[in-house]
């Protein structure tokens, strides 16, 4: 799965409903404005496709066979997994206690046949737009903890190793030369070691929110970023196809930000690559007035349930380690006020879409 042969997802969303010109009309409605859809005509069929298909948003009728859709409601927005996906009841249905009914179980709008849909479409945008707010205040929350986190690990873990890693390296060195107890103080200074780069790790995130911008080259930059696993990527046999644009426009960013942050992805990829057509795609490109970097692999890819966790701290899976660096690489982006998205698929790799906003650099040359 290559960057440039991935398609990038569309919005998706799922008709549950059995009244079949219904489901035509909004199928074609929907893809003529750009969404992905898939369909199913009762109930329990679209609990499935709610698990299978993952959609953006569900457009749900009440009426139906197997499950009505109170019950397809109600048990959705009970699976921990799937409840942040709104739901849109569409019924023929438009008695008030029937409304409060469907939103008392969970429902984020109602809507009644017969309808317009303009009103339909302008509901589904509304929707759409107050899940994409909610999750990025959930983000700024989750990062504004973290930030009290690295403070305390800060003060509460580092002082102490520095103690324990200093007093295990004087009892060493006084320790006589095949001494069993030396096997024993380096396990000791191993540890405290992996500890340090841990907590020298977290303390790094607090810098991806200080910025200093400056016009750049972000080709020279994803260069440097690749030099850094130059010797990784030969001794792999790791294939490396680069894409970058011909005389890039200068972006305004933190230069050792982005590098650490492309550093990062890079990294990733090179683990999750083991045997087979290993290969790393790296392309840049200017799109509707951001600078992009995509960045393929053909790795392991990552399970659709963990994805949504690769940027938490302490995320780990077989495919990436502790998640660090999607941290960073998180909020270095949201510190440049970019955006950064990920398509995976287990067993043919994953694709990090990075966009840096394009802005006017001053006639002084300063951003």
């Amino acid at each position: 799965m290559l960057g440039r042969n991935v398609v990038k997802s569309k919005t998706k969303i799922l008709i549950i409903d059995d009244n079949l010109d219904t489901v035509e009309l909004l199928r074609k409605r929907f893809h003529a404005e750009g969404y992905d859809t898939d369909e199913a005509y009762d109930g329990e069929s679209g609990l499935s496709k709610i698990t299978e298909y993952d959609p953006d948003l569900i457009v749900l009728d009440v009426m139906m066979p197997k499950l009505d859709g109170y019950e397809v409601c109600q048990r959705a927005k009970g699976n921990e997994s799937v409840r942040q996906i709104p739901i849109l009841m569409l019924t023929a249905k438009s008695e008030i206690p029937d409304k409060v009914k469907g939103l008392d179980i969970g429902a984020d709008d109602y809507i009644t046949k017969p309808f317009d849909y303009k009103e339909v479409a302008a509901r589904v945008r509304s929707l759409l737009t107050q899940k994409k707010e909610s999750m990025q205040l959930a983000e700024k929350e989750k990062l504004h903890a973290l930030d009290h986190f690295v403070d305390e690990v800060s003060h509460e873990v580092r002082n102490p190793l520095v103690s324990i890693g200093g007093f295990a390296r004087r009892v060493r060195k006084n320790l006589p030369e095949g001494s069993e107890n030396r096997k024993y103080m380096d396990i000791i200074l191993q540890n405290v070691e992996v500890l340090e780069k841990m907590v020298h790790q977290l303390i790094s995130l607090k810098s991806a929110t200080l910025c200093y911008t400056e016009p750049s080259d972000v080709n020279d930059i994803t260069m440097n970023a690749l030099n850094i696993y130059k010797h990784e990527i030969e001794s792999k046999n790791i294939e490396l196809v680069l894409h970058l644009m011909e005389n890039p426009p200068m972006v305004c960013v933190d230069q050792e930000n982005i590098t650490m942050m492309i550093a990062h992805i890079i990294e990733n990829a090179i683990e999750s690559m083991e045997g087979g057509s290993q290969v790393l795609e790296i392309s840049t490109s200017v799109n509707d007035g951001y600078f992009e970097i995509d960045i393929a692999d053909t790795g392991k890819g990552i399970n659709k349930e963990k994805i949504k966790n690769i940027y938490d701290p302490f995320f780990s899976s077989k495919t990436y380690g502790p998640g660090f660096g999607l941290a960073f690489a998180l909020k270095t982006i949201q510190s440049h006020k970019g955006m950064i998205s990920v398509e995976s698929q287990e067993g043919e790799g994953t694709t990090f879409f990075i966009r840096l906003p394009l802005k006017m650099i001053r006639s002084n040359g300063l951003c």
